[in-house]
C-alpha cells in the first residue's frame, strides 16, 4: 500500500509538472515578434545583426525586421499601426511627432559624424558654387536641415537654388543625369554617386550633434510590451558593440542579408552609440543633449511651415528603458 502511494503521488508530480510545462509554453508564443521597420543607413543595420547573431532571442524578444529603402509611406504605415516600431532620423521624428504624438523615442542608434554628405559634380567646388544650382535632398525632414546648415556657412539659403525632393537612393542617377547638380545622400548611394563623377562637397562632420538617428515606438506597444522593448534594446546595443568589435564580419552579415557588396559598407563617420552615450544624450541638463537638437529641428520646421506647432519635446524621449528596472 505504501509503495503503491509512493508511485501514485510521483504520478501526481510528474504530470503537474508536465501540465506545468506544456501550460507555460503557448505563453510565450502568445506574444507576437516585435515588428521594426529600417532603412537604408548603416546606423541601421545592428538590428540585423542581432537577429543573425540570435542577440535578440538570447535577450528574450522575438523580432521581425522589415526593410524598406523607401520611408516616406513606411512611417504612414507605423503611424496606421503596421509596424511596432520604426528607425527615423531625429528630423523625421519630430516632423512625425506633429501628427501622431503617441509615440516615443526609446534609444538613438547612432550619430552621424561624417556619413552624411552633400555630394556634388566636378564643377561644383564649393558650397558658394550652388548659388543658382539645382541640390536633391529629402525635403520636410532632417535632410533639409542638413543643407540649410551647410548654405548657411557660405551664407547662402535655400532661396539662392532650387532644392528638389529626392531620397538618398536617387541621387545617385539624377547627378548623373544632370537632374541636379549635388544632393544629400550616404552610402551604399555615395560610392555609385563617386564613380559617377561626383565629390564630397559638406558632411556632416562639419555639423556634430546635428544628425541622430533612432528608434521609434507606437506608445501602445511601450505600454502593452515594455520589457520586450527593453530585451530589444539590450540586443540592439549587444550588437552594435559586437560590430566595432568584429568589422569584418558584421559587414559581411549585413552584405549577405541586404544583397549588397561588403566594401560599400563603412562605419566610418558613424558612431553607433552605446549604452553611457545614450544616458548621456538623454539627460536634459547635458549642454549636447538630444533636447538641444530637437529645439532645432523643431524651430526649423515652424518657420518653414512644415509644422504648425511645436511639440512637447519631454514627452517626445523615454529614457527608462536605458536605465536598470527600478
Amino acid at each position: 500500500m505504501f509503495k503503491l502511494l509512493k508511485y501514485l503521488n510521483i504520478f501526481i508530480i510528474t504530470t503537474y509538472l508536465l501540465f506545468a510545462c506544456n501550460s507555460s509554453a503557448p505563453t510565450e508564443l502568445k506574444h507576437p515578434p516585435l515588428k521594426v521597420e529600417f532603412a537604408s543607413f548603416i546606423g541601421e543595420y545592428p538590428g540585423i545583426i542581432a537577429q543573425k547573431k540570435g542577440f535578440f532571442k538570447a535577450q528574450g524578444v522575438n523580432v521581425e525586421l522589415i526593410h524598406k529603402r523607401y520611408t516616406q509611406l513606411e512611417q504612414a504605415n507605423f503611424n496606421a499601426g503596421k509596424y511596432d516600431g520604426i528607425t527615423l532620423s531625429l528630423g523625421s521624428f519630430i516632423m512625425l511627432s506633429a501628427t501622431n504624438p503617441d509615440i516615443q523615442s526609446v534609444i538613438i542608434m547612432d550619430e552621424s559624424t561624417g556619413a552624411d554628405v552633400v555630394v556634388a559634380q566636378s564643377q561644383i567646388q564649393t558650397v558658394a558654387d550652388l548659388k543658382g544650382k539645382k541640390l536633391g535632398a529629402n525635403l520636410g525632414g532632417f535632410s533639409e536641415v542638413f543643407v540649410t546648415e551647410m548654405l548657411k556657412s557660405a551664407n547662402l539659403t535655400s532661396d539662392d537654388l532650387n532644392l528638389l525632393k529626392l531620397d538618398a537612393s536617387e541621387i545617385p542617377q539624377r547627378l548623373k543625369n544632370n537632374v541636379i547638380q549635388a544632393g544629400h545622400t550616404w552610402e551604399p548611394y555615395l560610392s555609385e554617386a563617386i564613380k559617377s563623377g561626383g565629390h564630397v562637397l559638406f558632411s556632416s562632420k562639419q555639423t556634430p550633434g546635428l544628425i541622430l538617428d533612432m528608434i521609434i515606438f507606437r506608445g501602445e506597444i511601450i505600454r502593452d510590451r515594455p520589457e520586450d522593448i527593453r530585451a530589444f534594446i539590450r540586443g540592439w546595443l549587444q550588437a552594435a558593440a559586437y560590430w566595432k568589435a568584429n568589422v569584418q564580419e558584421g559587414n559581411a552579415i549585413v552584405s549577405k542579408a541586404l544583397n549588397i557588396p561588403s566594401n560599400t559598407l563603412s562605419l566610418e563617420g558613424v558612431n553607433l552609440t552605446n549604452l553611457a552615450e545614450n544616458q548621456k544624450l538623454f539627460q536634459a541638463s547635458d549642454p549636447n543633449s538630444i533636447y538641444k537638437a530637437a529645439k532645432i529641428y523643431a524651430d526649423f520646421f515652424i518657420r518653414s511651415g512644415n509644422i504648425t506647432r511645436i511639440p512637447e519635446l519631454k514627452s517626445l524621449f523615454n529614457s527608462s528603458f536605458l536605465n536598470p528596472p527600478s
